[in-house]
């Protein structure tokens, strides 16, 4: 009987765990920039790769804030096909 008790409250705490458990975004929540928006960057963690084209471009940086949060933030870049000369 207290063997029944005992795997019945284990299953009742491990279902109540479980319900607490908030599934992970795979992708964070893409914010667009503007010159209002306020950063808060810590550390930069990743940089999208600007086209070799000589015109404005979109572009996406994904960093994390002072309070360990990640962000994703869009914004316009200018191409790197731009030559000299």
């Amino acid at each position: 009987m207290k063997a029944l008790m005992i795997l019945a409250l284990a299953g009742m705490s491990s279902l109540a765990l479980a319900n607490e458990v908030q599934p992970v975004s795979s992708q964070p929540h893409v914010m667009q920039y503007d010159y209002s928006t306020n950063l808060d960057i810590k550390r930069v963690i990743s940089l999208s790769t600007l086209p070799n084209v000589c015109e404005v471009v979109p572009a996406t940086m994904t960093y994390e804030d002072h309070q360990g949060q990640i962000h994703t933030l869009q914004y316009r870049a200018m191409g790197e096909g731009c030559g000299q000369g």
